[in-house]
C-alpha cells in the first residue's frame, strides 16, 4: 500500500477496538482493488461520539464502521439513514457523501449470509437471541425478512428487548417475545438456533449462558464475537457435538458489504476466502 498525500481515510469507532480484524478485511480490498484509502481504528468513548462524527466531516473522512457501544446513539449525529436501518435503529456504516452523513445497516446482512452459506435454511425457525444491542437489532429485522418462526429476546433490561420485539411485531408475521430469565435445559428444548449478540467472551473465557446446561436437541449455536475464535460459547457448543457459526463469518460477510457502500464496487467470492486465509495466519486456526 502506497500511502501519499491523496490518501483518503475510513475508520472504526467504537469502544474498544483493539481486537479488531476490520482493518485487514479493507486494507486488504483497498490493495486489491486500487483504491488510495486506507483504513485505521479509533477508539472512541461515549461523551466524544458526537464530537467523532463531526470530525468525519471537518476531516473528510469517506466513511467509517460504527461497532460496540455506539451502534444506536450515533443515529442522531447523521444527516440521512438507509430505510433497513432506520427500521432496524441502529447503523454500523457511515458514508460520507459530500459533507452529507448517510448511514447503513450490513449486520444483519452478513450474519444471515453467514448461517445461509453454511447450507442451514431459516423459514420457520425458532430462535434466541442473546442482548438487546444494536447487533441484535439488525439480526433480529433480518432473520424476520427471512421467514422465521418466532425469536425470543434474553437480555438483562427487559425495556430493550421489548423495544426490538415491538419493531418485529409491527414490521413482520414473526412471532416475539421477551426475557430477563437465565437460560435453561427448557428454553434450549424450545429453539432451532440460539445466538449471543453481547460482548460476553470477547478476549475472555466468560460464556454468555450456563456452561453446565446439556441441550438435548441439535441446535444451531451462533456467537458474533470473533476473538477468540472459540468463544466460551462456541466450545461449549463444540463439547455438545453442535453445530456453531463462528463470529469472524458475519464479520467478513458485513465487512465486504460495508465496501461495496462506501466504493461501489462488489467483492469476489475469492475474496472471502483470502480474507479467511487472513484471518488464519494472524490467528494460527483453522476453520471448521
Amino acid at each position: 500500500m502506497n500511502i501519499n498525500g491523496t490518501t483518503k481515510t475510513i475508520c472504526l469507532l467504537g469502544h474498544p477496538v483493539k481486537h479488531s480484524f476490520s482493518p485487514n478485511i479493507h486494507n486488504y480490498l483497498f490493495e486489491k482493488y486500487d483504491k488510495n484509502s486506507v483504513y485505521v481504528c479509533f477508539d472512541i468513548k461515549e461523551r466524544n461520539l458526537k464530537n467523532s462524527i463531526d470530525g468525519i466531516k471537518a476531516l473528510g473522512i469517506l466513511g467509517c464502521n460504527v461497532t460496540i457501544p455506539h451502534k444506536v446513539e450515533v443515529i442522531k449525529y447523521l444527516d440521512e439513514i438507509d430505510v433497513n436501518a432506520k427500521l432496524i435503529g441502529a447503523v454500523n456504516t457511515i458514508k460520507n457523501e459530500g459533507g452529507i452523513l448517510k448511514g447503513y445497516n450490513t449486520d444483519g446482512m452478513g450474519f444471515v449470509k453467514s448461517i445461509l452459506d453454511k447450507g442451514n435454511d431459516l423459514t420457520n425457525k425458532k430462535i434466541m437471541i442473546i442482548g438487546a444491542g444494536g447487533a441484535c437489532r439488525s439480526i433480529a429485522v433480518e432473520l424476520a425478512s427471512n421467514d422465521v418462526s418466532s425469536i425470543e429476546i434474553r437480555n438483562r433490561s427487559e425495556e430493550k428487548a421489548k423495544e426490538i420485539a415491538n419493531i418485529i411485531k409491527n414490521n413482520f408475521t414473526t412471532e416475539t417475545s421477551c426475557s430477563t430469565e437465565k437460560i435453561d435445559k427448557k428454553a434450549l428444548e424450545n429453539i432451532d438456533i440460539l445466538i449471543n449478540t453481547t460482548p460476553i467472551g470477547m478476549e475472555s473465557d466468560l460464556c454468555p449462558i450456563d456452561e453446565s446446561l446439556n441441550p438435548q436437541n441439535k441446535i444451531l449455536v451462533c456467537d458474533i464475537v470473533y476473538k477468540p475464535h472459540n468463544t466460551s460459547l462456541i466450545k461449549w457448543a463444540k463439547k455438545h457435538n453442535l453445530e456453531v457459526v463462528h463470529g469472524v463469518n458475519m464479520l467478513i460477510n458485513q465487512g465486504l458489504h460495508a465496501f461495496n457502500i462506501w466504493t461501489d464496487i462488489k467483492p469476489k467470492d475469492e475474496d472471502i476466502e483470502n480474507i479467511k486465509d487472513i484471518y488464519k495466519k494472524i490467528n494460527n486456526i483453522t476453520f471448521d
